[in-house]
């Protein structure tokens, strides 16, 4: 794995391999993609606009110069083989995870997910997850296709199993998926109601935090494959990732699904990368 600094880093996440706690790493893949392609271009969208925010959060009076992160990169993958893909998201995060450092992934669609679970449940038999979407991602399968967008979670289910997976703001999904939640997931429907009292469930427990950004309202996030309206306002993402970060254990987390070709303006980068600003400076815990 590659682990010499980038010449392209998200803003502060300069410092390097060995003495970071937390590894940023890109997934660009959007191999899958059901309607609008694109998302495989976030990443270096994200890094290349991050200097345009402040490292200093006055949500949690935190700054990123103060956290010790390493950027590495874009991993390459194959564009044309899902399979491949997830095998070196996987063993990337593996690695990570073993030289006990979190893990934070840029997706890519949101499949990738997949790849950095299967790491962290081998490692974290207990795992629990707690995924931010507009869509429920539970079929089992898309187009005769187990390897979806659309199936990322479901997936993750066989892995977790059940009374382990917290959706929030979900508001899209055949029906089939919104009964599978309601014996096998938790699930809210259009908001975070009930966040705080599923983080007090799991608190100690081994978290793999996922953020797909289309649970944003597309009024304030347009730029993403599949925008579905109805969706969470840019403080209400802020309130739930803090919420997730500081009560829950997170061990690895990612954010996704930001296409920059579908916003011309730039504001969801904007709104991409103070998310994952914040998703950084939650789930980072001093070390005794």
């Amino acid at each position: 794995m590659k682990k010499s600094l980038n010449v392209e880093t998200f803003i502060a996440c300069d410092k390097e391999y060995s003495q970071a706690d937390t590894v940023i790493f890109g997934a660009p893949f959007d191999g899958t993609t059901s309607y609008r392609p694109g998302t495989r271009f976030g990443g270096k969208q994200i890094r290349a606009e991050s200097y345009g925010i402040e490292t200093y959060s006055p949500y949690q009076n935190k700054d990123l110069e103060e956290l010790k992160v390493y950027d590495g990169g874009e991993l390459e993958l194959p564009f044309g083989n899902t399979e491949k893909a997830l095998e070196m998201i996987e063993r990337y995060a593996d690695e990570v995870l073993k030289d006990e450092k979190i893990p934070v992934m840029i997706g890519g669609e949101h499949l990738v997910t997949l790849g950095t679970v299967r790491a962290a449940v081998r490692k974290y038999p207990d795992l629990n997850i707690v995924h931010f979407d507009a869509h429920a991602d539970l079929r089992d399968e898309y187009l005769g296709e187990k390897l979806s967008h659309a199936c990322v979670l479901r997936r993750c289910h066989e892995l977790t199993g059940d009374g382990r997976i917290y959706q929030f703001g979900i508001r899209s999904g055949e029906r089939k998926e919104f009964e599978f939640s309601e014996t096998h997931t938790y699930m809210r429907k259009f908001d975070f109601c009930g966040l705080r009292e599923a983080c007090e469930k799991i608190k100690g427990k081994p978290v793999y935090f996922t953020i797909d950004l289309d649970v944003l309202d597309p009024s304030v996030f347009p730029g993403t494959g599949t925008p579905e309206a109805g969706g969470i306002s840019f403080n209400e993402l802020i309130n739930g990732i803090v919420t997730v970060g500081g009560l829950s254990n997170v061990v690895a987390a990612d954010i996704n699904e930001l296409s920059p070709p579908y916003d011309q303006s730039g504001i969801s980068t904007a709104a991409a990368c103070k998310a994952l600003r914040e998703l950084l400076l939650a789930i980072h815990k001093e070390k005794i």
